[in-house]
């Protein structure tokens, strides 16, 4: 009879123990399929990567040779599309890109700017020498357009493209984006992934 007893006991015990130890998965599936958390944390739209590999755009440097966004493979690349000759708003955009590379830190080396310029309009010697470091490739506007997704008010010039560092499209920020909210999302991608 004691035996049986300390048999008993010693089943509860072992059960007690599992529970504790499956209480954080099953805690963690009711909070995500039950519970549902809402807001979102990052700024830009997330977009699928799978469905967004670097196409061939029909690109190539200033000079004419060819080159390619795979080129840069291996780091996080953001990316701006314009005319060449920079407006306004694209100058906002050079500047942001090139701050919000700096404000990474010993980060930044991972990053990459690229500017797509949509036309074959002369660049300003001046914008050029500003955004110094900024790798700027002349591409097919048609291929751009095909692969590069926005809002239906929106066109690819109005937004920044961040694309990680296996070469997929991931991420896209509104028009007019805040620097300051682009930075925390990119900080925090930075500090989460050891590629790149």
């Amino acid at each position: 009879m004691d035996q049986n007893k300390q048999k008993g006991r010693g089943r509860w015990w072992l059960l007690l123990i599992l529970l504790v130890c499956a209480m954080p998965m099953i805690g963690s599936y009711l909070t995500y399929y039950v519970i549902k958390p809402e807001g979102r944390t990052n700024y830009g739209t997330l977009i699928d990567p799978r469905n967004y590999p670097i196409p061939a755009l029909d690109s190539h440097l200033l000079s004419g040779a060819p080159a390619s966004l795979n080129d840069y493979k291996g780091k996080w690349i953001m990316l701006q599309a314009d005319s060449g000759d920079c407006g306004d708003s694209c100058r906002n955009k050079l500047l942001s890109l090139r701050q919000l590379r700096l404000m990474q830190g010993k980060e930044m080396e991972r990053i990459e700017r690229v500017w797509l310029i949509t036309d074959q309009a002369p660049l300003d010697t001046m914008v050029m020498r500003e955004y110094d470091g900024t790798r700027m490739l002349r591409v097919d506007p048609a291929l751009l357009k095909a692969w590069l997704p926005t809002l239906p008010e929106t066109t690819v010039q109005d937004h920044i493209y961040l694309i990680d560092p296996r070469g997929n499209l991931m991420m896209r920020f509104p028009k007019d984006a805040d620097p300051n909210l682009i930075k925390k999302d990119l900080s925090k991608l930075l500090k989460a992934s050891s590629i790149g």
